[in-house]
């Protein structure tokens, strides 16, 4: 696996493997690399010739009281990891050679829609920092295709609207959700769990897996649905930050004819928040 800490040096290897016909896919990603990292660049080289990863900790989608200082940076360990599993190139530059012009007058891409909801209505700013740091990864990389994780669904559907608006010529490849033995999906922010808190964490999973049920047996009384699901975090001892039953491809509020629907949860343990949703199609049924 080639190593690249600059723009100029990893374009000029790119663009003599795009001359050659070569197809590149792209995982990009903040490090603190887990086997749900791992299965994204397996995909990827499923659908492209050539991978790169990239490593960066992108301060631009940290609130001013989020944990940016104290995210896990684990590089030699995540270098051996991606060798492990045959990733072809690694990208890992600094912040001066991403915002080359500080962050404060760092030209932005913002999405409109959908990001000032859910994890955007707790976290200001944030899908802003994301899809500035994708859009310039994208033009740096130039990806014939790109893999995100489902677990953060939102994040997906907003760089795949992204990169539907601004005429990106990359494919948005969707990863599964890669998840624990109990259910809890897989997520860097796991560290940060108590012994105490991590065998009562997946109840988050087991309320929306209980929701996408009762939804596909019928019940369309969805405030129900989510105070319910709300009130289980709760009797496992944290707190609920959103369960929403949405639109799959707008992420609005659900309407009962939807036929594909999206069950997402957020939620706060004492040092973590947590993420997860569940997915169901109801259009196959008419």
């Amino acid at each position: 696996m080639q190593i690249f800490h600059h723009i100029t040096s990893l374009r000029q290897e790119l663009t003599s493997l795009r001359q050659q016909g070569k197809r590149v896919g792209f995982v990009p990603t903040m490090g603190n690399l887990h086997n749900a990292h791992l299965a994204l660049v397996k995909q990827a080289q499923e659908h492209a010739d050539v991978v790169v990863a990239s490593i960066f900790v992108n301060r631009l989608q940290f609130g001013l009281n989020e944990d940016w200082d104290k995210y896990p940076r684990t590089l030699e360990a995540d270098i051996e990891k991606l060798r492990s599993v045959g990733c072809d190139y690694l990208f890992c530059p600094d912040e001066q050679e991403i915002y080359p012009n500080g962050m404060d007058t760092q030209t932005r891409v913002i999405v409109p829609t959908m990001a000032n909801i859910l994890c955007g209505a707790s976290r200001p700013g944030h899908f802003e920092g994301v899809t500035t740091v994708v859009a310039k990864l994208f033009n740096i990389v130039q990806p014939d295709m790109a893999i995100f994780g489902l677990k953060d669904y939102q994040q997906l559907a907003i760089i795949r609207r992204m990169a539907q608006d601004l005429c990106m010529p990359v494919e948005i490849i969707e990863g599964e959700i890669v998840r624990e033995s109990d259910g809890l999906a897989m997520s860097s922010r796991n560290g940060y769990l108590s012994p105490d808190e991590r065998p009562r964490v997946n109840c988050l999973y087991r309320s929306l897996k209980q929701i996408a049920e009762r939804v596909q047996n019928g019940e369309r009384n969805f405030p129900a649905l989510e105070s319910d699901a709300k009130r289980q975090i709760e009797a496992a001892g944290f707190r609920p930050d959103y369960v929403t039953i949405s639109n799959s491809k707008t992420l609005e509020p659900a309407a009962h004819d939807d036929g594909q629907i999206t069950v997402l949860g957020a939620m706060y343990t004492q040092s973590a928040r947590l993420i997860d949703n569940v997915s169901l199609r109801l259009d196959d049924e008419r």
